[in-house]
């Protein structure tokens, strides 16, 4: 027994015997990281993906996603893996994901970071439109997103009498921007002056607002009054609204529509009727 122990005993102190043991544990430990590595991305995880294309300043919602199984080595640091990070974001400006892409945390973004946020306030069926307006016409810029406005407008007649009605009625304010297309109301630090008052409006009140501004030069204007508030401008004739929308089809003409590939109507130019008697 003894010379069994004292035989053991110097094979494992003979350092030959201590090398090779050393790098077989080596080569064992190499492997093992090797193949847990290998096994670690090849291993399949579940991420959300889109389950239709998502166009821009798209509000994500539960039905456009849906889960796939794929290799954590093609997942990368900025893909989202939960839909609860998902759903309720906006696709940012100018992104579009396409039906069964992942979802990268670069391109989403939420509804008060969009550079233009009020625009996903407008309903379906509905065109942004944005009103001129100054300080003095907002009332000392007391007019703000959510509040509700009726536009009046102004024009003179074929006597050289001033007519005075509302054109439109109860309309929300979307947004209060300046120039710069900034939001007055964003950042309190600066001293921002109103320039639009935005607002959603359907198709053919669309159009209607867009050749009134080419009457601007005959006099035509239209400005803001707080729902229920008195009309600051005093006109020789109140008038109705069918009497403003004749008016204002009786002095433009549409003399060119663009359509998009699509055969829709995306925009409507007009001209003065008597401008356009006189270029003939």
């Amino acid at each position: 027994m003894n010379n069994i122990l004292l035989g053991l005993k110097k094979f494992i102190t003979n350092k030959n015997t201590v090398t090779v043991i050393g790098v077989i544990a080596i080569l064992g430990l190499l492997y093992w990281g090797y193949n847990s590595t290998i096994q670690s991305q090849v291993k399949p995880v579940r991420i959300p993906v889109a389950s239709q294309t998502i166009q821009p300043r798209t509000l994500i919602t539960d039905e456009m996603i849906t889960y796939i199984s794929v290799p954590s080595v093609s997942v990368n640091t900025n893909v989202m893996r939960s839909s609860s990070s998902i759903v309720g974001m906006y696709t940012a400006v100018n992104t579009v994901i396409p039906a069964g892409s992942m979802f990268y945390s670069d391109v989403l973004t939420s509804k008060e970071n969009l550079p233009d946020s009020a625009f996903t306030e407008v309903k379906d069926g509905e065109r942004p439109y944005a009103l001129n307006v100054t300080t003095a016409s907002t009332y000392g810029n007391s007019i703000f997103p959510g509040n509700k406005i009726d536009v009046y407008m102004k024009a003179t007649d074929e006597n050289g009498q001033i007519m005075v009605g509302r054109l439109l009625a109860q309309v929300e304010v979307l947004a209060v921007k300046d120039s710069n297309g900034n939001n007055v109301f964003e950042d309190s630090s600066e001293n921002r002056t109103p320039a639009t008052l935005l607002f959603g409006v359907p198709e053919d009140v669309f159009v209607l607002l867009k050749k009134s501004e080419y009457l601007k030069s005959t006099g035509v204007e239209l400005f803001p009054v707080p729902y229920g508030g008195t009309v600051p401008i005093e006109g020789d004739l109140t008038v109705d609204r069918q009497e403003l929308v004749e008016y204002i089809e009786s002095h433009t003409v549409t003399f060119s529509d663009t359509i998009d590939t699509n055969g829709d109507n995306i925009n409507n130019s007009a001209t003065p009727q008597n401008n356009l008697e006189n270029n003939q």
